[in-house]
């Protein structure tokens, strides 16, 4: 006798390797699990870093990326999904052109183009296939400023530079867009969120005096993910995300883990996994 009645909200990460445990996908399913949802996840890259800094990339063949998303959809289908670093157009191709094939689910997409350095992680041509073929499925996008900077091509060092950028990277074609304001230099940070009826949202957060931010817009992107698949709005899941962040950075500040930036706190205030009634 099935004496199954009820599933998990789940949430699937397409996105690299982080073996010090702060960013990529293991702070993709941190978020996922503190959050109450069941994470699931393909493996695009195998970066070798620390909370110091990336010593070498690996990357995943992309018939195994294929692989690996056609095996989790057939099996686990995702309420949302969330998509980090893609570094190669080929990569971008193979991802899109299999998320196709099935019925369309809330895409959540972390523009991954700036290393911490400052120097760009991706080429010219791989943004431009980002821009033409990821841009257009995903129910939001989460770069930074340095990001913007490269989508808007234009310098974004403030508040009014947020304001000219997002209204730029809008007519690019995504559906909405969440402009994070961590790197602007006042004691009170602020994103924003343009909305796909053109509506801007403006959030602050009190700065943190921390180093421990590594893998705060992955945790960010899984965070808008999660509580997307918890029913929320596009909207609510976007201010919930960031309150997420903002608590999570908060409650990890006096740690010490690693020599570098450390990572956040995720697990300040874990939440049992939900259950749905199963349909």
């Amino acid at each position: 006798m099935n004496t199954k009645t009820y599933r998990y909200p789940s949430v699937l990460t397409i996105a690299g390797f982080d073996g010090s445990g702060g960013a990529g996908i293991q702070a993709d399913i941190k978020t996922i699990s503190a959050l109450g949802c069941y994470a699931t996840s393909a493996l695009t890259a195998l970066p070798v870093q620390n909370t110091q800094g990336v010593k070498a990339i690996y990357p995943i063949p992309y018939h195994t990326v294929q692989d690996q998303l056609v095996t989790i959809l057939d099996d686990i289908f995702p309420d949302a999904i969330k998509i980090g670093m893609v570094h190669t157009g080929e990569l971008v191709d193979t991802i899109v052109d299999t998320l196709a094939e099935y019925a369309q689910t809330p895409v959540v997409f972390d523009p991954v183009m700036v290393a911490t350095s400052g120097d760009k992680l991706i080429e010219d041509k791989t943004i431009t296939t980002i821009v033409e073929r990821l841009f257009p499925m995903a129910a939001v996008i989460t770069p930074n400023m340095d990001e913007a900077a490269i989508l808007a091509e234009m310098p974004v060092r403030t508040l009014d530079d947020l304001y000219v950028a997002g209204l730029k990277i809008r007519k690019l074609g995504c559906q909405s867009v969440l402009l994070k304001g961590g790197h602007l230099d006042a004691p009170r940070l602020t994103s924003l969120y343009f909305d796909a009826q053109g509506t801007v949202h403006e959030f602050g957060f009190t700065k943190s005096e921390t180093n421990n931010t590594h893998g705060s817009g992955c945790t960010l992107s899984s965070a808008i993910a999660s509580y997307i698949a918890l029913r929320n709005s596009l909207l609510e899941a976007v201010r919930k995300g960031q309150e997420y962040v903002y608590q999570a950075i908060l409650h990890g500040s006096d740690v010490q883990v690693g020599k570098g930036n450390g990572p956040l706190n995720h697990f300040f205030n874990p939440q049992k996994l939900t259950k749905y009634d199963l349909v």
